[in-house]
């Protein structure tokens, strides 16, 4: 299924990132530990990094999630409602299907 697959591949860009984060962490803490940055520096550094990183995924990765509803898929998602959602569901289909049902008048431009 198409939803599954974009899920994995989500995942695994978030792992990309969590690796990364990970790694530039351990490479601040060494330098900090060589006194070749103070503590105070490794942090924000570290911070830094992580910033950088969050923003480059936003800017380059979209994701669009698309369902192919089913009957059993969209009773499944019914049956998962609060009851206050399944009563904005019912409005909203009642909603839908009286302005299907009423013919549609055309403006004459005057308002």
């Amino acid at each position: 299924m198409m939803s599954e697959e974009l899920k994995k591949i989500f995942l695994a860009g978030l792992g990309a990132v969590a690796i990364t984060a990970e790694k530039s962490k351990q490479i601040v803490d060494e330098l900090v530990k060589k006194g070749e940055l103070t503590l105070e520096q490794g942090k924000q550094l570290n911070e830094e990094l992580k910033h950088d990183a969050c923003d480059k995924i936003k800017k380059h990765v979209t994701v669009n999630v698309t369902h192919e509803w089913d009957g059993a898929g969209i009773s499944e998602a019914i049956s998962k409602m609060t009851s206050e959602e399944l009563a904005n569901l019912k409005a909203d289909i009642a909603r839908r299907e009286k302005a299907l049902q009423e013919p549609e008048v055309e403006s004459d431009g005057e308002d």
